[in-house]
């Protein structure tokens, strides 16, 4: 792979799960990690402080709430005062819990508001997120952006319409971004992963079912790992993919062909 050492990445909802596997990986290549965490900000200090000491890079938390945009240039901002350039922007902030509440259900109980907080931290936190990167990579002559997607807009999934469709939405507005973006040498693309082991996927009432489903239709018979998803996003990347763009990475042991 690449010398990635020195490059920085910015990358939202970084504390547990899929986003704490993806700086974990970037981390360990030598890329300095620019995170976000929306409320445990002891968490998120402990986080930057271990991976300062076992890989030698800059690492830094600031807050961030995904539900109000506006908050993505004083990020942007502070994240200049403390690092001297972006590379790699990842859109991974997810919301679920109270703000899902209306856009996580059966179709029939869908409400606006529900539908209207997962849009704003899917699609505008990746778009308002992608603008702001795009202005400091394009200082360092270009750079890679990476959203996070689900196949639960390929498949049927109980009580996912609304993040379903928000997935396919940001989906296809990441390949907007990825032609517009392309004359600045700016690569952009998504990895929808299959159902994956993290606290996210714990809150679903039917977490039981859907982790025995997911290991029945899996070729490889098991679950999905953070990790996995993280090696996706870090080849995306790399200069290895220097010519990937548009596109939409497919991370799910085979599940949906099954």
């Amino acid at each position: 792979m690449d010398n990635m050492n020195g490059k920085t990445l910015v990358i939202t909802g970084a504390t547990k799960g899929i986003g704490e596997a993806i700086a974990t990986k970037f981390a360990s290549k030598g890329v300095n990690i620019a995170f976000t965490y929306n409320s445990n900000a002891d968490i998120a200090k402990e986080l930057a402080q271990k991976w300062e000491k076992q890989y030698g890079i800059k690492a830094k938390a600031y807050p961030l709430n995904i539900l109000e945009p506006d908050e993505f240039k004083p990020l942007f901002e502070a994240i200049d005062k403390d690092f001297d350039r972006v590379d790699f922007f990842v859109s991974n902030a997810m919301i679920y819990g109270r703000a899902v509440v209306g856009g996580y259900g059966k179709f029939m109980r869908l409400k606006p508001r529900g539908l209207n907080n997962i849009y704003t931290a899917t699609v505008n936190a990746f778009v308002v997120g992608s603008q702001e990167a795009a202005k400091r990579m394009e200082k360092v002559g270009g750079g890679s952006i990476v959203t996070m997607s689900s196949t639960g807009n390929l498949i049927y999934i109980d009580n996912y319409a609304g993040h379903g469709t928000n997935k396919a939405a940001v989906e296809a507005m990441s390949r907007y971004a990825a032609v517009e973006l392309g004359e600045m040498n700016i690569r952009v693309n998504a990895v929808s992963g299959g159902p994956i082991d993290t606290d996210a996927l714990k809150a679903f009432v039917n977490y039981e079912e859907v982790k025995a489903e997911t290991i029945k239709r899996s070729a490889l018979n098991r679950m999905g790992q953070p990790e996995d998803i993280a090696g996706a996003v870090y080849f995306l990347c790399t200069d290895e993919a220097g010519w990937i763009t548009g596109q939409t990475i497919v991370v799910d042991g085979g599940t949906t062909f099954r």
